[in-house]
This record gives C-alpha cells, structure tokens and sequence, in this order.
C-alpha cells in the first residue's frame, strides 16, 4: 500500500477475537483512518483466493462475450441495477463524458420471506455461463458479512451500540460489480477509465484489481496511485456514511486513471462491492456527530432517496 497516504493494514482477526485490547485498537485505527482519510486496507476478511481467482475468472469470461450477446443482459428499465450495462452509459456526477468500462451487477438475493424483496429486480442469469450467477452470490455474500464486521466497529468508534447497522443492512440493496476497463483503441479525448468520484454507498469493499490506475486524492489536493497488498482488501468510506456522521467520517474522492500508452492494449477487471442500507434507513445525520463547533449540514434523507438522486445524476437512472 503506498505509504505516503499512511493507509493503515488491519487485521479482521483482531476485531472479531477475544481479545479487547486488540478489538479496541483496531477500531482506533479504522476510525482515525475513516476521519483522516477514508480509506483503510484489510486482511483475514474472508474471501478466499479461489473465490477471487473464480470470480475474477468467470467475469473475464462473461466480458469477453460477443457484444450481440452481452446486449442481450443489458435489460431496459432496471437503471443498471441489475445486469449488464454497456460502455459509456454511466459518467461521474458532473461530467458529461462516459467512462471506458462496462460492468455486472449482482444484487441482494432475499430468501426469507422479508417483503423488502419487491423492491428489488430479480437477478439476470447468464445461459452461456450458468456459474458467473452461483460465484458472484457467494462473493457478494462473502463480501457482506466483512462489511457488517466493519461497519460494527465504525459503530463502536461513533459511539453507537455495536450491532446498531446489523438491521439497517439486512437484506439491504447492495451490489457486487464486476467492472472491465478495456483496451484502449484511439486517444480518448477527455475521458478515463473511470472519473473522479465518491461513491453513494455507505463502505466499498474492494478486491486488488487486475492492474494498477486508482487514484486517491489526499488532503494537499494530489491524486496518490492506491495498490492493494496480497491477502488484503481496500475498504473506504461512502457519502451515506459521510453524510450520517455528519462529515465526520471522509468519503475520499477517486478515480480510475487510463495507463500509460504503451499500456493502452491491457485491459483493467476490478470488481468492488457497494454496500448499502435498506432503502428506508434514515440517513439524517446522527447526534453524537452535531454540536456547537460541527453544525449539521445536510437535510434529512432515506437511503433509496438519496440513491435514486445519485442514480438520475451519474446517468443510469432517468429523470
């Protein structure tokens, strides 16, 4: 991890141990991190390498499909949220330029009868691949129960009771998204593989992606290159969580840089899960993050409010 951002390495073994001076020092650490910088790498999360290995593998699979085929997954009305979504549509807030990637995307899978699920398209399912569906559920699941052990620990940091996120996530509308970045073919004028953005979510879980190109932008206004260690994941914190805590915790601004040009033939699979609440999860700012000196500074809000907000604004969602 490079080490002029001081992203600290934490061991998930150490917060869910027995151990409580161990607990505590890692929620220390990842909430002064979280404040400082958004951004905190971690290990013992439990993904597997064959998951990685498997998922990685499947989705380069699906993406190297022929385009009449993957059009076929790209299904009209879902706003991206489920399926396939193709080149360019998607742009950072702001820009008017599509990025140069193509993406899945898995959602949450409910089977407990939680009326929750009519709020959510059913999952597409490849024919020519019927086991890009069964291993990206197992990440995505995988994927969720690191991110509940985070968000418990950034609970106990903010002065919550530590399982006050375990209901506000269950079964909540996260999403795993295999990206491809592809093949850089001719001078891309303005656009880049991804644009500079904060994500809506509340955490980003993200595995190491199969090249280098995200970017951080640190406290001096300078974009530093973020490399993920073997064995560790990168989680940072999203504008939910932002704007929970009141700005207390940093939703870092980032981006998916384009390589240099004698790179431009190699293409970029990255594969990050966004994790978030239920749709009616509240996400005014809580109490213990409002006094004199940190006056709240946004209006209150529900998650599938300020999503579908986001949504319309980066393109996938028409107004």
């Amino acid at each position: 991890m490079n080490s002029a951002l001081n992203i600290p390495l934490l061991d998930l073994n150490e917060f869910i141990g027995d151990d409580k001076t161990l607990k505590g020092n890692f929620v220390d650490k990842l909430g002064k991190a979280y404040e400082e910088i958004g951004f905190i790498a971690l290990k013992n999360h439990g993904l597997t390498d064959e998951m990685v290995d498997k998922i990685y593998e499947q989705s380069r699979l699906f993406f190297s499909l022929p385009d009449n085929i993957k059009k076929k997954y790209e299904i009209e009305g879902l706003a991206g949220q489920r399926g396939y979504t193709s080149f360019g549509v998607e742009h950072s807030k702001g820009s008017k330029v599509g990025d140069l990637k193509e993406f899945w995307h898995f959602g949450q899978e409910v089977l407990d009868g939680d009326p929750i699920k009519s709020e959510y398209p059913e999952n597409v399912h490849v024919d020519e691949l019927p086991e890009f569906f069964t291993t990206g559920i197992q990440v995505y699941k995988a994927l969720e129960e690191t991110g509940k052990q985070v968000l418990r620990a950034i609970a106990i940091y903010l002065g919550l009771e530590e399982l006050y996120f375990d209901n506000r996530i269950k079964n909540g509308n996260s999403i795993l998204r295999p990206i491809h970045y592809g093949p850089i073919l001719d001078h891309p004028k303005n656009a880049v593989r991804a644009g500079e953005h904060e994500d809506i979510n509340l955490i980003t879980l993200l595995m190491g992606a199969s090249s280098d190109g995200l970017e951080i932008l640190n406290k001096s206004g300078v974009w530093v290159a973020v490399t993920a260690l073997p064995e560790h994941i990168v989680i940072n914190v999203g504008d939910m969580l932002e704007r929970l805590t009141n700005n207390k915790l940093r939703s870092t601004t980032h981006r998916v840089v384009n390589p240099p040009q004698d790179k431009w033939h190699e293409a970029r699979y990255s594969i990050p899960f966004f994790l978030h609440p239920r749709s009616e999860v509240s996400l005014a700012c809580l109490p213990q993050c409002i006094d004199a000196d940190h006056p709240k500074l946004y209006d209150d809000k529900t998650a599938g409010e300020f999503l579908n907000e986001r949504l319309e604004e980066i393109g996938l969602l028409k107004k």
